[in-house]
């Protein structure tokens, strides 16, 4: 059990006790930090609290983190595109249609069931026994980078990188209809969609994340096109909500978009793809910078397109 004691400080006054909490503790999921409040791992001022709490300026903030329980999810011998490994972390090309952690009632054929079977022990144990080594996500449709930690210090210092946007992560997409200009920067909140709890959405400041994502066009053809995006924070379904957000859908995204947009009917699924990622190593403090080729499909659509 990891114990830790905080001073809200003025700028985090009324902020929800489980935003300001996934915000110190980015490795943590938010449905984790609700779960230890339910179980009074967490406390203000020695007082049990609700997960709707607002923090008061110098609240004394506890939070205790179990050590992780034995893993219940099982491990399968799920051939993984592997980029780059060693004693801290790997680098996994994640394929289209692969989820990456269990859910509950679903927990076989994830990347987490893969991971298990090829490092054995080697994964870290924080964000609970469903996500060991998970230090980020990307959603079952988008393919690419990710970045996965061994141990729990290199995914301490991998998740503080993610904390402070300075990770780099770079996705590819082709979106429906044309940019008004050829590069931008999109800058709203996110939070939980009012009717929709499934989805997420562009929300006032006071009920969301801040979400930055930079955009550059790579090439426009008849109705499409092919874009960079490069992540500043990394938010649920931040590119695809952008997107959307200015009119223009990722190609396939039929939860922000359209089916009806999607002519392709080999693409199941958003065309979004996680093309590069960079990090400071935890071990020997080198930035590292990974590059991947472009999936089958997107490469596909690509060629359609040109022709």
């Amino acid at each position: 059990m990891e114990n830790f004691v905080l001073t809200v400080e003025s700028e985090n006054s009324k902020k929800r006790i489980d935003k300001f909490l996934s915000e110190e503790f980015p490795e943590l999921s938010r449905s984790y930090i609700h779960k230890l409040i339910e179980q009074k791992l967490v406390l203000v001022n020695k007082k049990e609290i609700s997960k709707n709490y607002k923090l008061i300026e110098n609240d004394t903030v506890e939070i205790s983190i179990p050590d992780p329980e034995p893993c219940e999810v099982i491990e399968e011998n799920i051939p993984l595109n592997i980029v780059y490994e060693d004693d801290d972390l790997l680098v996994v090309n994640k394929p289209k249609n692969m989820v990456v952690h269990p859910a509950a009632g679903n927990t076989s054929g994830t990347l987490v069931n893969a991971l298990l079977y090829h490092c054995k022990n080697s994964l870290s144990g924080i964000n609970g026994v469903l996500r060991p080594g998970i230090v980020h996500r990307i959603d079952k449709d988008t393919s690419g980078l990710l970045i996965v930690a061994k141990n729990d210090n290199a995914h301490k210092f991998l998740a503080e990188q993610i904390k402070n946007h300075s990770f780099t992560r770079e996705y590819q997409a082709i979106i429906i209809g044309k940019l008004k200009n050829q590069s931008g920067t999109i800058e709203t909140h996110i939070g939980r969609h009012k009717t929709n709890r499934k989805k997420m959405a562009v929300v006032p400041p006071i009920s969301g994340k801040k979400a930055i994502t930079h955009y550059e066009v790579l090439e426009e053809f008849s109705g499409y096109s092919h874009i960079k995006l490069n992540l500043e924070t990394g938010r649920t379904h931040q590119i695809r909500i952008h997107m959307a957000y200015l009119g223009h859908p990722i190609l396939g995204d039929e939860v922000y978009g359209s089916a009806k947009q999607n002519p392709f009917k080999f693409l199941k699924g958003q065309c979004l793809h996680a093309k590069k990622i960079g990090f400071i190593h935890p071990s020997t403090h080198k930035y590292l910078e990974f590059d991947s080729e472009l999936p089958e499909y997107f490469a596909k659509i690509l060629s359609i397109l040109e022709h």
